[in-house]
């Protein structure tokens, strides 16, 4: 948890205006949280902070690079990050009640006594969004050398859709596929 204090920003400090905040993340960085999918992660943080009256515009651009398993046959798939996330801090009263009735997941509130804002939560939030939901190579890249031949090969062989043998019970159907047309 004490690495996570370099991610805490003194704002109130700061005078009104843009503010830069550069982060290198790796792998150490996810050990406070749940074990991730992805390793060797190495990853650039940039955090442009816009302080005005009453609110902050946090702007995070994520670049690097990191290795997830492939959907298709489980090998180690480099993979580019690269990701902008925008969120507005509001400063307010009441921010708890505020931060449970919004349903705008880019604004956030803060009370206005607070003098700190920790971005770990957001970084480690946006480099996971910044992950595709599916995690293979191309079909041109397929077979190259983060692929592993075995599994597609057996893929191949498995192939469903040529073997299927096709069901008597539905075979009178065919005939009213294009009726609807």
């Amino acid at each position: 948890m004490k690495h996570l204090r370099t991610f805490d920003i003194a704002f109130v400090g700061l005078k009104p205006g843009i503010h830069e905040f550069d982060y290198e993340i790796t792998d150490k960085f996810f050990t406070t949280y749940q074990e991730q999918d992805f390793k060797n992660c190495v990853a650039k943080v940039t955090l442009s902070l816009e302080k005005n009256t009453g609110f902050m515009l946090l702007k995070f651009e994520i670049g690097g690079k990191l290795e997830i398993g492939c959907d298709r046959c489980g090998n180690a798939l480099p993979l580019e990050l690269w990701d902008e996330f925008n969120i507005v801090v509001k400063m307010v009263e009441n921010p708890d009640e505020m931060n449970e009735q919004d349903v705008d997941p880019d604004v956030y509130y803060i009370s206005r006594g607070e003098s700190h804002i920790n971005v770990a939560d957001w970084i480690y939030e946006f480099i996971n969004l910044s992950i595709p939901m599916q995690r293979m190579c191309s079909e041109e890249e397929m077979g190259g050398p983060h692929c592993n031949k075995e599994v597609l090969a057996m893929l191949k062989s498995m192939d469903f859709e040529n073997k299927q043998p096709e069901n008597p019970l539905w075979k009178g159907l065919d005939k009213f596929k294009d009726l609807g047309n």
